[in-house]
C-alpha cells in the first residue's frame, strides 16, 4: 500500500475553503496538541458520517460500517467485504457517488492532513 500522502493525490476533496476553515477553527478550540485535535477530527467524523456506505478500497467493492480511533490515534473505517473485515486508514478510502452525509468531514481531514498540519 502507498503512503497517505500518495494515496491522498487520488482523493478529490470537495469541501469549499469556507467550511474548511470552520471545521479547521472549530477542532483547534478544543485541542491543546496533536493528539487531542486527532480526536477531536475523529469525533467529528463519527458523529457526522452517515454509515454504513459502500466505497472502494484498492479497487475493491467494500461496506464501511463504522469509524474508529486506534490506539496509535489513527482515524480508521472498518470495512466489510462479505464476512471478511477490515480496519482501513480513513486517508485510503475512495469515497462513492453519491458521497455518504457527512463525507465533507473526511474531505477536511483529508486536506487538513496534506497540508502539513499533522506531525
Amino acid at each position: 500500500m502507498g503512503s497517505a500522502n500518495q494515496d491522498l493525490e487520488a482523493i478529490p476533496v470537495k469541501v469549499s475553503e469556507r467550511r474548511y476553515r470552520e471545521m479547521v477553527e472549530a477542532a483547534a478550540v478544543d485541542a491543546y496538541n496533536e493528539s487531542e485535535l486527532i480526536t477531536v477530527w475523529y469525533t467529528v467524523i463519527e458523529e457526522k458520517l452517515a454509515v454504513p456506505f459502500e466505497a472502494s478500497v484498492l479497487g475493491v467493492a467494500v461496506r464501511v460500517d463504522k469509524v474508529e480511533l486506534t490506539d496509535n490515534e489513527q482515524i480508521v473505517v472498518r470495512c466489510r467485504r462479505g464476512r471478511r473485515q477490515r480496519l482501513v486508514p480513513i486517508l485510503d478510502l475512495l469515497r462513492p457517488t453519491p458521497r455518504p452525509a457527512g463525507s465533507d468531514c473526511i474531505d477536511a481531514f483529508c486536506r487538513w492532513v496534506k497540508s502539513g498540519s499533522l506531525g
